[in-house]
C-alpha cells in the first residue's frame, strides 16, 4: 500500500490549500492539502519536509500528527494510506505554488474550508477541525 504525506499548514484559524492542477491524474482542479507520496527510504514525517519544500518553497519546523485516512476513492487512484500533519511553524517565508502540482494555493477560514466545494476528499473536514485547538496554544 502507497503511504502519503499532507501538511495541513496552519496560522491565525487559517488553513492553506492547494488547487491542483486540471493536468494532474489524481483530484485535477481539486482543493488539496499540500503533500505527496512518501518514496523508498523515506519516513513519513521526511516525506513531508520533502513534498513541503517541493510543492510550496518552505520547509516545516513544527509539526504534529493529526490524523490519517485510507484513499477513499481506491478503484481510481490506487490504495494509499493518507498521513496528515499540522504544521504550525515553517522557514522559507509565504508558500507559494512551485512546479506543476498546483495552479494556486490559498489562505482559508476553517468554517469555510469544512464546507468548501471541490474539496479533494470529505474526510478532510474532521482533519481541519482538529487544527482549531491549535490557535490558543503559543
Amino acid at each position: 500500500m502507497k503511504q502519503t504525506a499532507g501538511a495541513l499548514f496552519f496560522r491565525r484559524g487559517q488553513v492553506l490549500l492547494g488547487r491542483r492542477a486540471p493536468h494532474k491524474k489524481a483530484y485535477p482542479n481539486c482543493w488539496d492539502v499540500i503533500g505527496g507520496h512518501v518514496e523508498a527510504g523515506e519516513t513519513v514525517e521526511q516525506a513531508l519536509v520533502r513534498e513541503a519544500k517541493e510543492e510550496v518553497g518552505v520547509t516545516p519546523l513544527r509539526f504534529t500528527a493529526i490524523g490519517r485516512f485510507r484513499e477513499p476513492n481506491a478503484d481510481l487512484y490506487g490504495d494509499a494510506m493518507h498521513h496528515f500533519f499540522a504544521v504550525t511553524e515553517w522557514a522559507g517565508g509565504e508558500p507559494e505554488p512551485l512546479g506543476d502540482e498546483h495552479t494556486e494555493v490559498r489562505w482559508f477560514d476553517i468554517a469555510e474550508a469544512c464546507t468548501l466545494e471541490g474539496l479533494a476528499a470529505a474526510e478532510y473536514r474532521p482533519l481541519f477541525k482538529r487544527l482549531l485547538p491549535l490557535q490558543t496554544k503559543g
